[in-house]
Parts: C-alpha cells; sequence; structure tokens
C-alpha cells in the first residue's frame, strides 16, 4: 500500500500536470471571489455560471477541434447572432420552430463550408477566413432584422428556454451532451485521430492517406452547425433575435481552449481540459462582474488571461521540443 505522500505524489500523472494547474487555478478563482463577495459560492450563482458558460462551452468545442487540427475561426460570435436572428425573423414571418431551427442549421452549415472553401481552395489562412466570415456575417445579422431586435412571440420556441432538468436549463445540457458526444468522437474514433494527425503533420497525415481538407472541410461545418445551434438556444433564452449579441465569443471561446492545454500549434490537446478552461474563464467573467469591475477594466483582464494562455502554451510547446529531443539523444 502506498504511502500518503507517494500517493499524492501520482496525483500529477494521473491527472496530468497541465489539468492539475487548472483545476488549482478554478479552486483560486472561487477563493478569491467568495471572499470579495460571499455569494460567488451560492447554488444560484453556480447555476448562472453554468447558464454563462454553455454558449461559450459550444463555441469551445467546435475551436477545441480546429485548433488541434492546427486552424482556428473567428466568426463564430457572428454566427451565433446571425442564427439567432434568422430563426427568430423565420418563426415572426409564419414558420414552425421546428422549420426554423432546421432551416437555421443548413445556413450554419453553409457558413461553416463556406469557411472551409476560402481555407481549403482559395488558399487564405484561416485568421485572415473567417475575420473575413465574421464581418459579413455580422452585416447579415444586421441586414436580415433592418438592424433592431427580433422580439419571438412563438410559444414553443420560448419554451426552449422554460424546459429545466435537475434545476439546470436546456442551455446547459444542450452544452453538457455536446462536450460528452464531441469529447468521446475526439478521443476514441478514427475521425477524432485523424484530427490530431492533421495538426501534427499536415504533409505526413497526407501520406498516410488522410485527407486533410476533407478534414478541416467537416471541422468548420460542425462549427457552423454548433454556433447555428448556440444561436438559437441564446435568442429562445433572450426571447428575441439581437444582430449586435455575441461580440468577442470567440475570444472567450479560444481563451479557454488554449487554457485547457490545447496547443496553438495544432496535435495536442482535449475535451477535458477545455471544460476546465470553460468554467475557468467564465468564474473569473462572473467574479469580476460580481465585484464591480468596471466593464473596460474587465476587458483588460481578459487580454491578460488569453496572454497568459498564449504564454503557457508557448512554454508546454517548448517542453514538448526538449523533451523529444532529450529523448532522441538517448535513443541514439
Amino acid at each position: 500500500m502506498k504511502k500518503p505522500v507517494a500517493a499524492l505524489a501520482d496525483i500529477p500523472r494521473i491527472i496530468g500536470s497541465d489539468k492539475l494547474i487548472l483545476i488549482i487555478a478554478i479552486v483560486v478563482v472561487f477563493v478569491l471571489f467568495t471572499s470579495l463577495n460571499k455569494n460567488f459560492l451560492t447554488t444560484t450563482n453556480i447555476i448562472n455560471i453554468l447558464v454563462a458558460s454553455s454558449l461559450v462551452g459550444l463555441v469551445a468545442i467546435g475551436e477545441t477541434y480546429l485548433v488541434i487540427a492546427g486552424h482556428v475561426d473567428l466568426s463564430p460570435g457572428s454566427i451565433v447572432a446571425f442564427s439567432g436572428v434568422l430563426s427568430a425573423l423565420l418563426v415572426s414571418r409564419g414558420a414552425s420552430f421546428y422549420e426554423a431551427f432546421a432551416l437555421t442549421l443548413l445556413c450554419g452549415a453553409f457558413i461553416g463550408l463556406a469557411n472551409s472553401c476560402m481555407v481549403n481552395v482559395i488558399r487564405l489562412e484561416p485568421f485572415i477566413a473567417t475575420l473575413v466570415a465574421q464581418s459579413i456575417v455580422r452585416g447579415f445579422a444586421y441586414i436580415i432584422c433592418g438592424g433592431k431586435p427580433i422580439a419571438i412571440r412563438d410559444a414553443t420556441f420560448l419554451e426552449v428556454s422554460r424546459i429545466v432538468f435537475l434545476k439546470l436549463p436546456l442551455s446547459v445540457w444542450v452544452t453538457i451532451i455536446g462536450f460528452a458526444i464531441f469529447g468521446f468522437i475526439l478521443a476514441r474514433t478514427k475521425f477524432g485521430r485523424s484530427i490530431y494527425a492533421v495538426g501534427g503533420n499536415k504533409v505526413a497525415a497526407r501520406l498516410a492517406g488522410l485527407n486533410p481538407q476533407r478534414i478541416m472541410t467537416a471541422c468548420y461545418v460542425t462549427m457552423g452547425i454548433i454556433c447555428a445551434i448556440g444561436g438559437t438556444v441564446f435568442a429562445a433564452r433572450m426571447n428575441s433575435g439581437q444582430p449586435a449579441g455575441n461580440v468577442n465569443l470567440e475570444f472567450d471561446a479560444i481563451t479557454a481552449v488554449i487554457l485547457g492545454g490545447v496547443s496553438f500549434a495544432g496535435g495536442v490537446g482535449t475535451m477535458g481540459g477545455t471544460i476546465l478552461g470553460v468554467i475557468l474563464i467564465q468564474s473569473f467573467n462572473t467574479g469580476l462582474t460580481m465585484v464591480d469591475v468596471q466593464s473596460f477594466w474587465q476587458y483588460v483582464a481578459r487580454g491578460g488571461l488569453l496572454l497568459f494562455a498564449l504564454t503557457s502554451d508557448y512554454i508546454r510547446k517548448s517542453n514538448r521540443e526538449k523533451n523529444l529531443l532529450l529523448e532522441s539523444k538517448m535513443n541514439k
């Protein structure tokens, strides 16, 4: 039987040093903001954090796939806003909720396909391609509603925001199910292994018989569909389609993904790390609001958190390269 000290020493190996640091950071955030505001660690606020995390979490699922594959998507905030406005507009014009939802999913998939075409066919850098999409899609969100929010009066649509199970609203359960399904696909299927292979070395992946362009198309289309789902659920929660909503949503999602240990260089990361990253960043954001930090200082704090995430990713990448170099020398 192991001694307690030996057992504690095994914790970083079992959990993973990166995830252990994240767990410690989450605990520190909770302790800090609870000391500043006693209402932070209440059941009501924890549920509020989970609800606020749901949309960021959905987008982070898609970003996890893309970043592991060596890409990035800057358009999710615009796609979510457009999807919410589109679904609200369709039901206001007489479509049923289910018809509106299906058409919104198709539009989300089309936007994802357009992003992949800009990257795979026109050969634009993912950063530039999705920045273009961010602007165009946000513009269409304003155009189709005339720049004004569209109120939702459809009973079925509004019921989506009222569904609660085990005290958690539907939006949280959608995100939990999304993490479970896409986490399983990433960790346990051939497609998931293909994403790692493309992110690790695209040339080697192609020589191994994989089609990087097809894999990336699937990832971008998946992101579009996820954003369409998130936009519809968000519109139901807000009782309206908001063309100005979810600005910088992708900023929080990418920060969460990098904090969770996904390498910006590609080929490394897990969905479990992303979950912890989402919890950390949303707890941090909620805490800042609860202690009355002014909004412009919150932008500074979020930027600092992203800088910390990118710095951590650089250190992890350097350590991996040193370990690989050391192993190669030992094997000679």
